[in-house]
């Protein structure tokens, strides 16, 4: 293949594999003129798929297996070595590849990406985080489901994490960081979330202070920090509210003559309130924290929200975000060096 920046896709997994993250890719390949492709997954299936494309931009990977959606990561991890998400991960060890995109089981992806990856230095553990829509564009947010329980060491690396995501990614200066609370005060919240706030305000990071669940939205900050519990929850809450807020606005624009003249005239409000809320567009979740770049489409996703998250593998690849990551964390462990008691 020829020079560029090369992308390994698992073209297997998901809740509709092939069919949608083969196309999916190959139009993000079609737009983007120095990217590779390297498409893993059995040859009987995804051939067909990339026939008549430049051999020299996408190549078939072959892998025998695939890891199933509700597989337990431990077994994916020990029994299914020639799966298409593990020879995906391989190719980012190896070199070949700047970062794989997965829409695979996500338990199994970050067991499979940390045993092969293995983390940053100075990270214990990856976290998932994702962009969410808010007042000022989008909020950066982490964990999102991968450390349910979390230490005050672990809250302060995802600040550090979520602070290079804001950056490089969707190029925010001087990103503003938050920490998730169920109040604003020094008193409140668990004494993770204490020590955590304690540590943060003398870190080379724009820290805020604490947060509520409504400044995810507000645009006070831009990268709002918890465990992957509370992460979880509210990144499920929040899909769950925009597809009940879509319903009853079908419901009610649909109930007489009169309101769907309304919405007709609404027309294009409503458009662009589609737009913005679209959670295509904000598909593509970085598992930050491993030596290599991984991006988790998620399982359900269509064409398009696949191709986002394979432009957020490409954006990451390109700004080597692993590495910035490093060199942050080097630069917290020496400020938290200086200000460490003696003795």
């Amino acid at each position: 293949m020829t020079a560029g920046l090369t992308l390994a896709v698992d073209a297997m997994s998901g809740d509709h594999g092939a069919d949608v993250a083969v196309p999916a890719a190959l139009s993000v390949l079609a737009c983007t003129p120095d990217l590779q492709l390297l498409i893993v997954g059995r040859g009987d299936v995804v051939r067909p798929l990339v026939a008549g494309v430049d051999a020299s931009r996408c190549r078939v990977v072959e892998a025998s297996e695939v890891v199933g959606m509700d597989e337990r990561p431990q077994d994916a991890l020990r029994r299914k070595k020639d799966s298409s998400m593990r020879v995906a991960v391989n190719l980012v060890k190896k070199g070949e590849a700047a970062a794989c995109v997965s829409a695979g089981n996500t338990g199994a992806l970050l067991a499979t990406a940390r045993f092969v990856l293995r983390m940053v230095p100075g990270i214990d553990r990856p976290a998932i985080v994702s962009a969410v829509p808010a007042a000022h564009g989008h909020t950066v947010m982490l964990d999102l489901g991968a450390n349910p329980d979390c230490s005050a060491d672990h809250l302060v690396q995802f600040a550090v994490m979520g602070s290079v995501i804001a950056a490089d990614l969707h190029g925010i200066e001087h990103p503003r960081v938050g920490l998730l609370n169920i109040g604003e005060e020094d008193i409140k919240g668990t004494d993770e979330i204490r020590a955590a706030h304690r540590r943060l305000g003398g870190l080379p990071i724009n820290y805020r202070g604490f947060v509520e669940g409504d400044d995810i939205f507000s645009g006070d900050v831009d990268v709002v920090v918890t465990d992957g519990f509370a992460g979880n929850v509210a990144l499920k809450t929040m899909e769950g509210l925009a597809r009940f807020i879509g319903s009853v606005m079908r419901e009610e624009f649909t109930s007489s003559p009169l309101r769907k003249l309304g919405a007709l005239a609404a027309t294009p409000a409503l458009r662009g309130l589609k737009q913005r809320l679209d959670p295509r567009a904000y598909n593509g979740a970085s598992m930050v924290g491993l030596a290599g770049v991984v991006i988790k489409s998620h399982g359900g996703a269509d064409r398009e929200a696949f191709a986002s998250a394979v432009r957020v593998a490409i954006v990451e690849a390109r700004k080597g975000v692993p590495a910035q990551i490093g060199g942050l964390m080097a630069r917290v462990a020496a400020a938290e060096a200086r200000v460490a008691p003696a003795g």
